[in-house]
């Protein structure tokens, strides 16, 4: 964590000409904001990176996101049409083997690949200093990382030796051979295209050359992004870049390498499966305290590093570029300006109202929200679903959010939770939030074993309620289940839920859903600041401020 510290100073000391940057602030107020002040949003989709940064000179855009070329940094920064904020972020970018089948199934080949992804170098060449290189399982920005833990020896010769001694052999073309005799089909490594993400297309074509430098037979294989996540889900692959934004809590781990993960649409995409492994988690998901999950998570990821199912290639500092002429961005030293409090404070320097455009970079592949996994649908999801619990964007201690309270204490089984509602919430519809609803959708994602959030309900032993208080009995104890509940699982309404037949197929935005006040709304329904009105595809995504948010009183007067 140091090396990350001392990175943050030097771009803030090298670039404070460019970023804004903003000193941490003891705690968050919550108290001090209402909103959304604007009534119209629009996601816009703008693919390809030269003509989101047109667009973005042109005023055609307000809010850029996950700025990642060095250069694009650069021109918005002469332009001066913007202001541009850096942070480290929860981000991890890897590259993912089918470990299902040959050849990826044989540990020693999935750590020799290892041995030739020259991380460091990718990330240097790549990201000018925008990146740090992962080597470990967890983000670099968390306190849980385990530096240094998949250093095995680097390079070619390392990687051939590593084989050798293991009994693989290379026929007369440089192919290498399995000890069994089988040779190596060509891998085809899946990643968007360039157009979409020029960097991870380089990385998957990098990993290939690697491969190849070994006697591996590989290929980067670009698809489009919804096509390949869609392969991915049913695991019809050899081997694919994956980036995510991962939890503060290294119980993620369990999520992604856990076996009993491995479902169509679950997180273990790797589909690695192994007793120990298994074990390390399970440790890790039900630590009592902090000295054990400290304990567990080292272990963990150091075990992962002996199986290396995904190899850990680089963390993203997170980029945005903010319109100027705005008034209301939030900022800090832990967060871009491209966040849900800008999202609800933001107004024209010169006053009035205006609609917002944000880019997002990539087409929409579903908004319902119990199977989506793309980070580009849950940037629209994110603005119509709330949690119970939040993250204080200054110090990510927990912070209220729908439930005003909560408490955590031991019960005959295992940990008990209880949270406690603000009063006088409501859906987007009018209707009244209860406890009912919450306990409604919670059940329902057990009942179904919804893949995306099964892992953090499937302890629950018992789900009470009692005015705006919600009970839940967990069957154990764990140090993350309040966070795996209370801020993991999303409360949607019952009187939309209870009607979904097949919540796999649920097209939420398709279906008409009437208001109380008599308007056309779908069963795209949430409590979050923004309502979804309409969608077109290729174009944008047009939301309206949510006036029944638990923000908007004070903006409305």
């Amino acid at each position: 964590m140091k090396s990350v510290s001392r990175f943050l100073c030097l771009v803030s000391f090298l670039f404070a000409s460019v970023f804004s940057v903003r000193a941490a602030a003891a705690a968050f107020d919550i108290s001090r904001y209402s909103g959304p002040k604007m009534k119209d949003l629009y996601y816009v989709t703008i693919r390809d990176m030269d003509a989101q940064l047109l667009a973005m000179s042109a005023g055609q855009l307000d809010v850029m996101s996950n700025i990642y070329r060095p250069v694009d940094v650069e021109r918005l920064a002469k332009s001066g049409v913007a202001d541009l904020s850096l942070a480290a972020t929860f981000h991890g970018m890897f590259v993912t083997f089918n470990t299902r089948k040959f050849p990826w199934d044989q540990t020693i080949l999935r750590q020799a690949a290892s041995q030739v992804a020259e991380r460091r170098r990718w990330t240097r060449d790549l990201f000018s200093g925008y990146c740090e290189p992962m080597s470990s399982f967890l983000p670099v920005i968390s306190p849980f990382y385990e530096d240094g833990a998949t250093l095995l020896p680097s390079g070619a010769e390392a990687a051939r030796k590593r084989l050798s001694d293991a009994g693989w052999t290379w026929n007369r073309s440089g192919w290498l051979v399995a000890p069994d005799g089988r040779e190596l089909p060509v891998t085809k490594i899946l990643c968007p295209p360039s157009s979409v993400a020029a960097t991870t297309t380089e990385i998957a074509t990098l990993m290939a050359e690697a491969l190849v430098s070994i006697g591996i037979p590989a290929q980067a294989e670009p698809i489009d992004f919804q096509t390949m996540l869609a392969r991915v889900d049913v695991r019809d692959f050899d081997a694919c870049t994956n980036a995510w934004s991962m939890s503060r809590d290294p119980d993620v781990l369990y999520s992604f390498y856990h076996s009993s993960m491995d479902v169509e649409g679950g997180y273990n995409m790797s589909g690695i499966a192994d007793p120990g492994l298994d074990e390390a988690l399970r440790l890790l998901r039900y630590a009592p305290d902090e000295a054990a999950a400290r304990e567990y998570s080292s272990r963990a990821q150091k075990m992962l590093a002996e199986l290396m199912p995904v190899i850990p290639i680089y963390s993203r500092y997170s980029i945005s570029a903010m319109k100027k002429g705005w008034d209301g961005v939030f900022l800090t030293d832990r967060s871009t300006a491209d966040n849900l409090l800008t999202l609800i404070s933001m107004t024209p320097a010169e006053g009035g109202e205006r609609a917002i455009y944000w880019n997002i970079p990539e087409e929409i592949r579903t908004l319902n929200p119990l199977v989506s996994s793309s980070a580009y649908d849950w940037t629209v999801l994110g603005t119509i679903y709330d949690t119970l619990i939040s993250v204080d964007p200054y110090t990510f201690e927990d912070m209220p959010w729908l439930a005003e309270s909560w408490g955590i204490s031991t019960g005959e089984r295992g940990s008990v939770l209880t949270f406690t509602l603000r009063p006088n919430l409501k859906w987007q519809d009018g209707r009244p939030l209860t406890v009912e609803d919450i306990a409604y959708s919670i059940q329902f994602v057990k009942d179904n074993r919804v893949p995306r959030f099964y892992d953090s309900v499937k302890d629950i032993e018992s789900i009470e309620t009692d005015g705006r208080t919600l009970r839940i009995e967990m069957a154990n104890t764990s140090y993350w289940h309040l966070h795996n509940i209370g801020g993991g699982v999303l409360p949607l309404p019952k009187h939309i839920l209870e009607k979904v037949k097949d919540w796999r197929a649920w097209q939420p935005t398709n279906v008409p859903h009437k208001a109380l006040d008599g308007t056309t709304l779908t069963e795209l329904i949430g409590t979050g600041p923004f309502t979804f009105r309409e969608s077109r595809t290729g174009e944008y995504v047009h939301m309206t401020r949510n006036e029944h948010y638990m923000l908007a009183e004070e903006a409305s007067k």
